[in-house]
């Protein structure tokens, strides 16, 4: 992964954005997102007791202990807020931890799946479109218009149809924004402290379903053009 030229802050936040070479697909089916979930859990921590290769081929219960360990001993390159994966490209809404904290997670986030995509899918060759984008949140404002953005963005980009398939879309983290999903990974309080309850956030959320394409308030937000 090409080395950024600016460093990313220590207790900053930031919107990241990544996708395909040539727009190409990065998730082709269940399996392939299932992997890059598993992936960005692991890869937030430090120090994981094992590669992943080895974790990857533990019977479950064992990984579910490894996990557990992880979410409690170990420091952290990134806290993340909020994320989405779509079909050819991904967002992360994160907090550095450490210093480069963002840059290791995403060279090890990608470079892991990028190996399990090219072996699974028989292709060669880079996968991601060269060194991720990233823009830092300056105010509480932007961070929950960001928030809105990624959460949306399944919906926005015609992945789903409705706002009930929204609802149920399973590669974010909206679930554990609206629901409390108890798989989920991301810190929801930064964001849900603003709001009185989650239905706040997901009617929040919904205000621009069919505009937000059209803000110009927040299209240097979405790092996609």
């Amino acid at each position: 992964m090409p080395k950024r030229n600016t460093p990313l802050a220590t207790g900053e936040i930031y919107h990241i954005v990544n996708r395909g070479v040539n727009h190409q697909p990065i998730f082709n089916d269940k399996r392939d997102y299932n992997r890059a979930i598993e992936l960005l859990f692991f890869y937030q921590f430090v120090k994981p007791p094992l590669r992943f290769s080895f974790y990857d081929r533990l019977p479950v219960k064992d990984k579910e202990k490894v996990l557990k360990e992880l979410g409690k001993n170990n420091q952290r390159h990134v806290t993340f807020l909020s994320f989405c994966l779509m079909p050819n490209h991904f967002h992360f809404l994160l907090r550095q931890e450490n210093d480069n904290g963002v840059s290791r997670f995403l060279a090890n986030f990608q470079n892991s799946f990028a190996r399990y995509f090219n072996i699974r899918h028989k292709r060669i060759g880079h996968l991601f479109q060269g060194q991720f984008k990233s823009i830092r949140i300056e105010n509480e404002n932007q961070l929950l218009h960001t928030s809105r953005y990624i959460h949306l963005n399944p919906y926005t980009s015609y992945v789903v149809k409705t706002v009930n398939d929204l609802k149920k879309y399973p590669w974010s983290s909206l679930l554990q924004y609206i629901e409390g999903d108890v798989n989920g990974f991301c810190e929801v309080k930064t964001i849900l402290s603003n709001f009185h309850s989650k239905k706040k956030y997901f009617n929040f959320m919904l205000d621009q379903k069919d505009y937000q394409r059209k803000l110009d308030q927040i299209k240097h937000l979405i790092l996609e053009k």
